[in-house]
């Protein structure tokens, strides 16, 4: 039997979860259409979700030790697009200069970080102020080829990754509270497995309030277990992922361990969307460590979140907590780990008005139910990289090309046929072959929330045959044919 741990940060780490997400970055992003600019809005509370279809150039610090090499050209419909070489042409000076640098920098293994940090907070102004100029939004121009490799070399590490962070004047205050629990400090001095630790900086902990309760020593821990991956990724493979596994195990996302994403973006490269990589690739004996400015904080659960955006999500909100959906999303006690495909308030209002002011008055709210219960998928965690299963021992990497699952909802033997179409960091997923996910990898404490674009409407059975709804015009009484079977004649409560 699966002993179950209570894996909510507490009202303490909460609060540091709050804080993060008021101080996530303005977006700068260069964005086209509706879609786009309903991404916009959501990374003010960045943390939550991944804008990964809104794809621009990193931060050139990146550009220092990955090199993009491409020989098969643009498909035609993006031939107005600067291609691969032209971008890199114009960051060409600075990516010779940081070259240079880090070269420099490689010929003492034992001050790579301090001098990895050092040269970062001395050029951020000017590396930020360049890839500002030359960021676009491509997000399918990373479907062409790209190939990311390591570019400067280095020597042959001599300090193991705990050892290159007690010895830096930048990463005093990690050190010390990790030299607080003797397992994490073994483990990061083991040679088990290369590991990657995203490692904040002295200043990360300086963003913490003055009023904010002192975490628990076993919160404390989970928060730095957050902050350690059990495996590697340099930089290059960081920029072709979506979600990367880390050290804090939890049953509440099924049998694995709790994810972070990954995002680029006018800021570079970041964590979670509000920890932003100040320094890449620095090479241990055991592994490699990225500096980031801001602290991690294990996510809250998926009902939390959709709590927390009231301005995306306050119609999907009220439709849950209507139908007493919620509190059973809520309860880890019945289920382990789901996917929550999330409608907007757009996608709601694309229903219109009569279908909404149906399902959301008394009588109709017994369909509303049976609508919402088709968007919920239990004991199954779909990343949009990664697939976690409660009744399997280990988790799955969804592989690159094309990817398809049927995952069972709900409602009464429905299941949501899901495609997902990867290749390198482009992802498009695609719900019954019509919604897609707007917003990925909205990670939470126990599953994901993938935002989709439209409501996802039950097929209508003709012939035999499931016919999916593709957006056509949709009345009243059609939704009710779809959904007749799976309603309930027992009363909701209001």
């Amino acid at each position: 039997m699966i002993q179950r741990h209570d894996i909510s940060p507490g009202d303490d780490a909460v609060h540091l979860y709050r804080h993060a997400s008021a101080a996530a970055f303005k977006p700068g992003l260069l964005l086209s259409d509706t879609t786009e600019r309903f991404k916009m809005k959501l990374t003010y509370v960045l943390p939550l979700v991944a804008v990964s279809t809104a794809l621009v150039l990193p931060d050139e610090r990146v550009f220092n030790q990955i090199a993009i090499d491409s020989h098969k050209s643009a498909d035609s419909a993006w031939d107005k697009l600067p291609s691969k070489h032209q971008v890199v042409d114009k960051l060409g000076e600075s990516v010779d200069k940081l070259g240079q640098s880090w070269g420099k920098l490689s010929k003492c293994s034992k001050h790579a970080l301090d001098s990895a940090i050092d040269y970062a907070v001395e050029s951020a102004d000017d590396l930020s102020k360049k890839v500002h100029q030359t960021g676009f939004a491509a997000g399918s121009w990373a479907n062409s080829a790209i190939n990311i490799e390591d570019h400067h070399p280095h020597l042959k590490p001599n300090q193991t990754i705990y050892e290159l962070i007690a010895s830096s004047k930048y990463t005093t205050k990690l050190a010390a509270a990790i030299s607080e629990y003797h397992d994490l400090v073994v483990l990061l001095n083991g040679t088990l497995a290369n590991y990657t630790l995203f490692a904040p900086v002295d200043s990360a902990f300086e963003k913490i309030p003055e009023d904010a309760p002192k975490p628990s020593k076993e919160t404390l821990k989970k928060i730095l277990m957050y902050h350690v991956s059990p495996e590697f990724y340099p930089a290059g493979k960081v920029l072709v992922t979506h979600t990367v596994p880390t050290a804090l195990t939890v049953d509440t996302v099924g049998i694995g361990p709790q994810r972070l994403s990954t995002n680029i973006g006018l800021r570079g490269l970041t964590v979670n969307f509000y920890s932003r990589i100040i320094a890449i690739d620095i090479f241990g004996t055991n592994g490699v460590i990225h500096g980031i400015d801001s602290l991690l904080v294990p996510p809250p659960n998926v009902a939390d979140i959709i709590t927390l955006l009231p301005g995306e999500f306050s119609t999907l909100e009220l439709g849950l907590t209507k139908t007493g959906l919620l509190p059973a999303i809520n309860d880890t006690s019945n289920h382990y780990g789901g996917t929550l495909f999330a409608p907007s308030n757009f996608a709601f209002q694309k229903l219109g008005p009569r279908i909404n002011a149906f399902l959301f008055s008394s009588y109709g709210l017994k369909y509303l139910k049976a609508l919402l219960e088709y968007h919920v998928v239990a004991n199954q965690t779909l990343y949009s990289d990664a697939y976690y299963a409660a009744a399997e021992a280990d988790q799955k990497d969804i592989p690159k090309g094309i990817f398809h699952i049927d995952l069972a909802t709900l409602l009464k033997d429905k299941s949501l046929a899901v495609d997902v179409f990867r290749y390198g960091r482009y992802i498009n997923i695609k719900v019954n072959a019509f919604s897609t996910v707007t917003i990925e990898d909205g990670i939470a404490a126990d599953g994901v929330i993938q935002v989709v674009s439209d409501v996802i409407v039950p097929p209508k059975p003709i012939d035999r045959m499931n016919t999916y709804w593709q957006g056509e015009e949709l009345t009243v009484d059609d939704l009710k044919e779809r959904l007749e079977p799976f309603v309930q004649d027992t009363n909701v409560e209001l």
